[in-house]
């Protein structure tokens, strides 16, 4: 399946491939390292079948994401490649090392920076992404027409936790009772979603996974789903899957302090991650929607 992608990569690239080798890369593509023949190595992410567009709203996220002034790095994009019914998207490779103080310190600056960067809306996605794009987390893929139509920020969340759940409802994945909380608590998304935020850019998919650390100890943004939405949703999926440092909430609010009551509002922006993840993975995270949305229903 592979091969068509790689070929494809030293295409794009104009360079030959003299070794590609299988590295980890997440739970939707195959990953590999790619050794050039001009001496550089690049990552290369691909799959059979994957959506029209889907790599190259990727590539889209990532330039939005860099082109911050003292925001945080991301991979280059070198080529998206289609080949023999295979998609993919070749980056920069990033020897990986282990965040320090100091990167912990950076990843909350950056990302008050690229949040403070803002977005064209709630919901919009990318300005360079393919025309008509939904916004994807994964195999998820959600429409952004309330986007388009320039809504607030609570009717944009409020629907897609809304259809996230009738997915998940109809996939067997929630039960009855959450279900109905969950409803609850798109009717009073208005009165819990805290004071009216602009839309910040955010990286849309943070979870400690989608931060890698570079040799030098840095942070680095990769895989997002970048889009305009409220900034605390990126705080709190990091939250949920991962940790936020003392160091880096500080540096964040250094640069762009935080809303009164942000606490209290962690779970409800954790309803998103935990409804993708009951649609994808079912298992537990039905149960944890629940037990979050018990606490606004």
């Amino acid at each position: 399946m592979s091969a068509p992608a790689i070929a494809g990569a030293a295409d794009a690239l104009g360079v030959g491939v003299e070794r590609a080798r299988r590295v980890a890369g997440g739970d939707v593509n195959d990953a590999f390292r790619l050794e050039l023949a001009d001496g550089r190595a690049a990552f290369l992410k691909c799959r059979a079948g994957a959506p029209a567009g889907e790599h190259e709203l990727e590539a889209a996220g990532l330039a939005w994401l860099g082109d911050v002034a003292g925001g945080l790095p991301v991979p280059a994009v070198l080529a998206t490649v289609a080949a023999g019914g295979v998609g993919g998207l070749v980056l920069e490779w990033v020897d990986e090392g282990r965040l320090d103080r100091a990167g912990e310190e950076r990843l909350g600056a950056g990302l008050a920076r690229i949040h403070a960067a803002g977005a064209p809306g709630f919901g919009a996605l990318p300005p360079r992404a393919p025309p008509g794009a939904p916004l994807r987390f994964g195999a998820v893929e959600l429409p952004t027409a309330a986007a388009a139509a320039g809504a607030p920020w609570s009717r944009v969340y409020g629907e897609r936790v809304g259809r996230l759940a009738r997915i998940a409802r109809d996939a067997g994945r929630l039960e009855g009772s959450t279900g109905a909380a969950i409803d609850r608590v798109v009717e009073r998304v208005d009165e819990i979603a805290g004071p009216p935020e602009p839309p910040a850019r955010v990286h849309g998919d943070l979870w400690s996974g989608n931060v890698l650390a570079a040799t030098d100890g840095s942070p680095w943004l990769i895989d997002p789903a970048a889009h305009g939405a409220h900034r605390e949703i990126d705080l709190a999926m990091l939250r949920l899957f991962g940790t936020v440092s003392g160091r880096t909430l500080a540096a964040y609010e250094d640069v762009l302090p935080l809303a009164p009551g942000h606490e209290e509002r962690v779970a409800l922006w954790q309803l998103q991650p935990l409804l993708v993840h009951a649609v994808l993975f079912g298992g537990s995270y039905g149960a944890a929607a629940g037990r979050a949305a018990a606490l606004y229903a």
